[in-house]
């Protein structure tokens, strides 16, 4: 089967030309599109009133993505909540800490990161077990960071504040391309809600990450690409290690 129309289910690119997708397409000569199966967006305030948290008596917040960071101020604003200026903030990487500054004074404030793993920030964590956390996460979010925390005998509290949910896809037709790549399980529920008569046929499937992958095969679809291997750390590497070896 010749590939030439590729689905990529996530936003196209803010500078396409330097996308790596771009030298697929002059590789290859593909037809790529770019469309999001999934958003993310914030729990409202009437819902989380119901989790029976009270922001004000905690005294430190983990964020682990940028995500969290836009959620949980937003949710404050929302509930009128004012963060205390002796709040201290613990990052899982210093470009997650920067970003704090789209929010709060940078300088004037007690902030920590790791290096850009959970780990990493639970060792600086564990230097500071008389402060009181709030975790804002995800509301479908794994349960391992909230384990480590535990076992490490941190007093704190999971906030889910945000959830995936799939996109409208309604005006899309699927049946137009020959390779479909995710990113996500998410991806792969939005698929199956948008398109519950899909049928894979002779189409491709890429999945980036074991999660994925899991969720592909778990949809009852066929895997044919995934990503990260030894031989290719990225999505698009996969994507042409494939078609270079199905010419």
């Amino acid at each position: 089967m010749k590939i030439k129309k590729v689905l990529i289910s996530q936003p196209e690119p803010e500078n396409s030309e330097k996308s790596p997708f771009n030298d697929l397409v002059e590789q290859f000569n593909l037809d790529l599109t770019f469309r999001k199966f999934i958003r993310i967006e914030r729990i409202g305030a009437k819902e989380f009133r119901k989790q029976r948290i009270n922001i004000p008596d905690y005294t430190a917040i983990i964020f682990t993505s940028k995500n969290a960071v836009d959620h949980f101020f937003g949710l404050c604003e929302e509930l009128r909540v004012t963060i205390d200026d002796s709040m201290k903030y613990f990052c899982t990487s210093e470009a997650i800490a920067l970003y704090l500054q789209k929010y709060i004074q940078y300088r004037k404030r007690k902030i920590f990161f790791g290096k850009n793993n959970f780990e990493d920030l639970l060792e600086i964590i564990k230097k500071q077990k008389g402060e009181k956390f709030i975790f804002p996460c995800a509301e479908n979010h794994k349960k391992d960071i909230p384990k480590l925390l535990t076992q490490n005998k941190i007093k704190f509290v999971s906030a889910p504040i945000y959830r995936t949910v799939s996109e409208d896809l309604s005006d899309f037709d699927i049946d137009n391309y020959d390779l479909l790549v995710f990113f996500s399980p998410f991806g792969i529920k939005s698929l199956k809600e948008n398109f519950p008569d899909f049928k894979q046929g002779k189409k491709l499937i890429a999945a980036f990450g074991n999660v994925t992958a899991e969720a592909v095969k778990e949809a009852g679809l066929e895997l044919n690409i995934c990503a990260p291997t030894k031989t290719a750390p990225s999505m698009t590497m996969a994507i042409e290690e494939y078609l270079k070896n199905h010419k």
